[in-house]
């Protein structure tokens, strides 16, 4: 994992016209309490666009190192003018707990992407519909994702987020607030995470996350889980 974020971090240097930015959270949900960084970078250029992002938790024992890692990588690709593009994605990671490691089973997707963005990139809706292979449990599945982000109040405010639906055989065994439950399965997960951000200067803003999920990492139902965080922009 070092040896990727390592990586992570020289592409990043090497990527000067990048929107760059670390995020730090502090996670108030039930049962949660915990810090969260994401390391995040978007980069658009004239083939299209490459994203991804890094999630780290810190809950791990009494010291809270890092339990779980967490990345997205998602490529963009058009060769022509119009708001369609070839979309091509890998998720994965792990989690641990106490002495034993699980992997986050690796997902791959494919499909389109409809955008809209202003000249800088400042301002873009996007929506996505995706082929999607979880390795080792659903080979044939799809996802549906929107992301947005958009700057008000001359540049002060920034709303940005993104929703994913998506097909996938999970057992869920407690409820959203942590009680276990009979286990239950179900095949369909939602989650969002809209950000609310006040910029205090071009590099630092303060604000919330909201993650709303339904049927996600063995939850049964909908959960909410408000964080309080900053964010600089490299």
């Amino acid at each position: 994992m070092r040896k990727i974020v390592f990586a992570l971090f020289f592409f990043v240097a090497l990527s000067t016209q990048a929107q760059t930015n670390l995020q730090v959270h502090y996670d108030f949900g039930k049962g949660r309490k915990y810090v969260t960084s994401t390391l995040e970078m978007f980069k658009p250029d004239k083939w299209g666009n490459t994203f991804f992002f890094v999630d780290m938790d810190f809950n791990g024992g009494a010291e809270n190192h890092p339990s779980l890692a967490y990345m997205e990588i998602a490529r963009c690709l058009k060769f022509w003018d119009a708001p369609l593009s070839a979309h091509i994605e890998y998720n994965g990671g792990l989690l641990t707990s106490g002495t034993f490691g699980f992997p986050i089973n690796n997902a791959y997707l494919a499909g389109v992407d409809y955008g809209w963005h202003d000249k800088r990139f400042t301002k873009f809706l996007n929506f996505k519909v995706l082929y999607k292979n979880i390795a080792g449990k659903n080979p044939a599945s799809f996802q549906l994702t929107g992301v947005w982000n958009l700057n008000f109040l001359k540049n002060k405010l920034t709303v940005s987020g993104f929703a994913d639906f998506w097909r996938e055989d999970n057992t869920n065994f407690t409820d959203a607030q942590g009680n276990t439950i009979v286990p239950t399965d179900t095949k369909f997960v939602f989650i969002s995470e809209p950000q609310f951000w006040y910029n205090l200067s071009s590099n630092l803003a303060v604000g919330t996350e909201i993650e709303v999920a339904s049927n996600f990492g063995n939850v049964q139902g909908l959960k909410v889980c408000p964080t309080l965080a900053a964010k600089w922009n490299f």
